[in-house]
C-alpha cells in the first residue's frame, strides 16, 4: 500500500487505517428498532492510506475501480447520487458538522470486501476514513462518535436511513468473537464463537440498491411502535404483539413480527453459544430465514434457495440472509473441518437451481478497525 501510494501520488503516507466488513449473524433489521444484533468483523477489509496536504483540495484514488475524484473540503453540499466518493464526502462533512477542523489529504483506497453484496463495504470505508482523518487532525475519538460520524455520512450524505450496526460491527471485532450490540443503550460486548466452526458466505448474484427498500421497511416498522403505544419495537414482545395485532394494518404488523422475532432470536442465540448449544443456534438462523421471506419480504427467491441447499449440504448447522436482503449474501454456520467441501458442495448445487454462478468464500472473524 505504502509503495502504490507512493508510485502514484510521489508521496510517503502519514497514515494506513484497515477497516473489516461485517456479517450480520442474527438480528435482521433491529439496530433502528433500539434491539440487539449478533454480528462479526470479518476477515475482508478496506484499507485506506492516505497524506496531508496544504490547501483545501483532496483527491482520491479506488485501487480496484481504478477512479479518482477530486473535492474542495468547503464545497461538500450536492452529492452526486451514486458516486462513491460520497462515503467519503459524507464522513469529512460529518468531521466538520462537529467542529473539527479536517486537513486536506490525498487518500488511496483498496479493498477485499465485496461490493453491494451485505458485508458493508460502504462502513468498512467509512471507519477506515474516519481513523485516517482522526489521525490527520490530531483528535482522539471514542469508539461511539467515530461509528456515529460514519452514520450519520450514510444518513445524511448518502441518503440511506441505515442504523449503526455496520459501523459498530466494523470498529468493535474481536479475532474469534461475535460482536452483540444493544442499540438502545449502545451497550457491546463480544460473544466467543465455538471452536471448530466457520463462516460460509454466498453470493447469491443479485445485487441489492437498498435505499427505497430500507427506508420503506423503517417507516412501517415505526408506524407499528407508534401505533402500539411504544418508543421502538425493542418495547414489544412476541405475545404482546399477537395480543395487539388489530391494532396494525397487515403489512406493519408483518413487518414488527419480523423484527420483534428477531430480538428474541439474537437473545435465545447469545445464550446458547455460551452454552455451546450448536443445534440450537443453527436452527435459530434457519427461523430469521423464514421470517426474512414471510414476515419482512426482504428476502427473494434466489436467497431463498441457497438457504433450502444449505440443508442438504453435510457439515451444516444454520443459515440465513445476512445484511440488508432484498439480493446480496447469505451467511452459512457451518463445522471447520467440512467447511471447503461444503463451499464446492453449494456451489454446484445453486448453479443446478438457478442457472447462476455463484462464489462462496469461509471467512473468520478479524480484529476490528485499527491503524497500521
Amino acid at each position: 500500500m505504502k509503495q502504490a501510494f507512493f508510485d502514484y501520488f510521489g508521496l510517503k503516507p502519514d497514515v494506513i487505517a484497515k477497516a473489516p466488513g461485517r456479517l450480520e449473524i442474527l438480528g435482521n433489521h433491529t439496530d433502528y428498532n433500539e434491539g440487539t444484533v449478533l454480528s462479526v468483523a470479518v476477515d475482508r477489509a478496506m484499507t485506506v492510506a492516505a497524506a496531508k496536504v496544504p490547501g483545501k483540495t483532496c483527491e482520491l484514488y479506488d485501487q480496484a475501480l481504478e477512479s479518482k475524484r477530486i473535492f474542495d473540503l468547503d464545497k461538500l453540499d450536492n452529492p452526486k447520487k451514486g458516486d462513491w466518493a460520497n462515503y467519503v464526502k459524507g464522513v469529512v462533512q460529518e468531521f466538520q458538522k462537529r467542529g473539527y477542523d479536517v486537513p486536506a489529504f490525498k487518500a488511496m483506497m483498496k479493498g477485499t470486501v465485496p461490493l453491494s453484496a451485505g458485508m458493508s463495504s460502504s462502513a468498512a470505508l467509512e471507519m477506515a476514513f474516519v481513523l485516517v482523518i482522526e489521525k490527520l487532525a490530531n483528535l482522539n475519538l471514542d469508539w461511539k462518535t467515530k461509528a456515529k460520524i460514519g452514520q450519520a455520512a450514510e444518513n445524511n450524505y448518502v441518503g440511506a436511513k441505515t442504523g449503526l450496526l455496520d459501523q459498530v460491527s466494523s470498529l468493535m471485532g474481536r479475532e474469534n468473537q461475535l460482536v452483540y450490540s444493544d442499540f438502545r443503550t449502545l451497550e457491546v460486548h463480544n460473544v466467543p464463537i465455538p471452536k471448530g466452526t466457520a463462516f460460509v458466505v454466498a453470493n447469491c448474484m443479485v445485487k441489492h440498491n437498498l435505499t427505497n427498500e430500507y427506508n420503506e421497511r423503517r417507516e412501517a416498522c415505526e408506524l407499528a411502535a407508534k401505533l402500539l403505544g411504544v418508543k421502538a419495537l425493542r418495547d414489544v414482545t412476541p405475545d404482546m404483539l399477537e395480543q395487539q395485532k388489530g391494532k396494525l394494518p397487515e403489512v406493519a404488523y408483518l413487518r414488527a413480527k419480523h423484527v420483534v422475532g428477531e430480538i428474541d432470536r439474537v437473545e435465545k442465540g447469545a445464550k446458547a453459544l455460551s452454552a455451546n448449544d450448536l443445534t440450537t443456534f443453527g436452527k435459530l438462523m434457519f427461523q430469521s430465514q423464514y421470517s426474512s421471506t414471510h414476515y419482512f419480504d426482504n428476502s427473494i427467491p434466489e436467497l431463498d434457495a441457497m438457504v433450502e441447499i444449505a440443508k442438504t449440504i453435510p457439515g451444516h448447522i444454520g443459515a440465513r440472509l445476512s445484511g440488508g436482503g432484498f439480493g446480496g449474501i447469505t451467511v452459512h454456520l457451518v463445522y471447520a473441518d467440512q467447511a471447503q467441501a461444503y463451499c464446492q458442495a453449494l456451489v454446484k448445487a445453486y448453479k443446478e437451481k438457478t442457472g447462476l454462478d455463484t462464489e462462496a468464500m469461509i471467512c473468520t472473524a478479524a480484529q476490528g478497525a485499527h491503524l497500521m
